[in-house]
């Protein structure tokens, strides 16, 4: 997994590769958890993320929580794999979600 951050004011457009499985979800919610203050417009860029797992799941429904209180989260360039496990989970009813064209 790596994740790259560009913080412009009070956004920040988060970029992860790879895979959130359970052995990188802890590292995925500590960079999440360290990267929210005082941000009001979150993106999480998703177009080069190959698996998701529930332990990352739970990190997202974290964030969305918080980013509801903060303002606004989406999530952009979703594989049709991982849209996939948000569909079967629910997730896409959860999350503002666009998928990968």
């Amino acid at each position: 997994m790596k994740i790259s951050n560009v913080k412009n004011e009070t956004k920040l457009t988060m970029t992860i590769e790879g895979r959130l499985d359970t052995a990188s979800a802890p590292q995925f919610e500590t960079t999440v958890k360290e990267s929210l203050q005082d941000i009001t417009e979150l993106t999480m860029d998703m177009k080069d993320l190959e698996y998701i797992s529930s332990a990352a799941l739970r990190v997202l429904l974290y964030t969305q929580k918080v980013m509801n209180q903060q303002g606004s989260m989406k999530l952009v360039n979703v594989p049709k794999n991982i849209m996939g496990i948000f569909e079967v989970t629910g997730f896409d009813n959860i999350l503002t979600i666009q998928s990968k064209k």
